[in-house]
């Protein structure tokens, strides 16, 4: 055996194991890639309010996603929790007592949202989702919290067989990924442009707005009480005008009747 064909051959196996290995890499990495995730739509800031959008890919062949539950964060409840329509899917959004009511633009909210549940109404228009499909489900939330750098959601995914797949293991900084976390939004800091703001920017130029109503009424009636009061004039100056004529022509033909007599 020469060394130049020993050498093709080592080649070829070292080949044929390092295709090997990358294709387990591959398997291995693409169920901790493919779990339920959340993101924002642009950002969510501490405070503010934000378009969120789940994003649920079907991880099994044989099966389809047929209901998604995210269960909110019980110790930054959301009270203002509105979910977009998706074809295909019933919507139904629980909501808890709080132990501890919330302030939120002068009103006091003593119930927050503790779950959202999307179920698949069946048939042609809504299969659930399919193999190697994905869906997403948005929702807008607030008010954000100002004391928390994310918001960690426990999704439970199950298949049209049964299967419950639950999604609740939260993240550790630092550590490796849990087998099945949970969705995590993060949170980023305040910009100033969050809702709340908006809305008292929007009250003050509403009531701004009102005090230049009323002044412009204010000057109108004052200018029609003007307009009103130099038309009488007018008019009075003219019957004096008239009753003196008629007194001096009154005047005038009693003279001449005087004469002739």
């Amino acid at each position: 055996m020469s060394s130049a064909s020993a050498s093709t051959r080592n080649i070829s196996r070292v080949c044929v194991a390092g295709g090997i290995a990358a294709s387990a890499l591959l398997l291995l990495a693409g169920p901790a890639s493919a779990h339920v995730s959340v993101q924002p739509q642009g950002e969510a800031a501490k405070g503010g309010y934000a378009t969120i959008n789940f994003k649920v890919p079907n991880e099994r062949d044989d099966s389809a996603t047929v209901k998604v539950e995210v269960n909110f964060p019980a110790d930054h409840p959301l009270a203002s929790v509105m979910p977009q329509p998706v074809a295909g899917w019933d919507i139904k959004v629980t909501k808890d007592k709080l132990a501890k009511p919330l302030k939120m633009h002068g009103n006091t909210i003593t119930e927050a949202v503790s779950k959202v549940t999307w179920t698949a109404t069946g048939g042609k228009t809504g299969p659930g989702i399919g193999a190697g499909q994905f869906q997403q489900f948005p929702l807008s939330v607030g008010q954000l919290p100002e004391d928390a750098d994310q918001l960690v959601f426990k999704a439970l995914q199950t298949y049209d067989n049964k299967e419950v797949v639950r999604w609740i293991e939260e993240p550790k900084e630092g550590a490796e990924e849990p087998e099945s976390p949970a969705p995590v939004l993060k949170l980023t800091a305040a910009t100033g442009d969050e809702h709340g703001t908006t809305d008292k920017a929007t009250a003050e130029t509403d009531a701004k707005q009102a005090d230049a109503d009323r002044d412009t009424a204010s000057a109108s009636t004052s200018a029609a009480s003007a307009d009103s009061s130099d038309t009488t004039a007018r008019v009075l100056g003219i019957i004096g005008i008239v009753i003196g004529v008629g007194g001096v022509a009154y005047g005038v033909l009693a003279g001449r009747r005087r004469g002739n007599a």
